[in-house]
């Protein structure tokens, strides 16, 4: 199997498309691997497909660098990198959204009305809260952060973020209960 992936290797030096192609198709599984446990599950299933065709046109335009039996290894490499990239990426950008989290992605038996109503209703009371407020509270029920995680991720002193949390809970069972809905 070494020397088949050898050849393709010296193939796609001379810029053979089709040795690329096989390449892809031989290895996709094996980089994706690699980026969801470099990850450890914290990229969307369209992030590694990203971030795979990512290392592909990487191999692509540095083919020149890799070694003999050393595929593998290169491609390990470049795919780790590249998650972490991705990853920092999205964290410098991301602002978490209640619309994101749907409660039967969690595979749950479907939500009675009445159960269905009250998500409704603490969705809407959710949005009306204020940033940064809002993504802390929900960064720790929704994506199930720790306190510490929050205040790391959101450059934040561990009791602030402890004390926004305790507030905004207050504020959403007051809301709640104006709404006529007993907690």
């Amino acid at each position: 199997m070494n020397f088949m992936r050898d050849r393709l290797v010296e193939k796609l030096k001379k810029h053979d498309e089709k040795a690329l192609s096989q390449i892809i198709e031989q290895q996709s599984r094996f980089v994706a691997s690699v980026i969801y446990n470099t990850s450890k599950g914290s990229l969307s299933k369209e992030d590694i497909e990203e971030v795979t065709a990512d290392v592909f046109v990487t191999l692509w335009n540095n083919a020149e660098k890799v070694q003999e039996g050393k595929l593998k290894g290169y491609l390990c490499s470049i795919a780790k990198t590249r998650a972490l990239n991705k990853i920092k990426s999205l964290k410098n950008t991301a602002v978490l959204n209640i619309d994101d989290y749907d409660p039967e992605d969690d595979f749950s038996i479907a939500l009675d009305a009445e159960k269905k109503d009250i998500h409704r209703e603490l969705r809407e009371v959710i949005t009306e809260i204020p940033l940064p407020d809002r993504e802390i509270l929900i960064r720790y029920y929704y994506y199930n952060q720790t306190v510490s995680q929050i205040a790391a991720e959101m450059k934040m002193n561990l009791e602030t973020v402890k004390s926004k949390l305790r507030r905004t809970r207050e504020k959403i069972k007051k809301k709640l209960i104006e709404r006529s809905y007993t907690i």
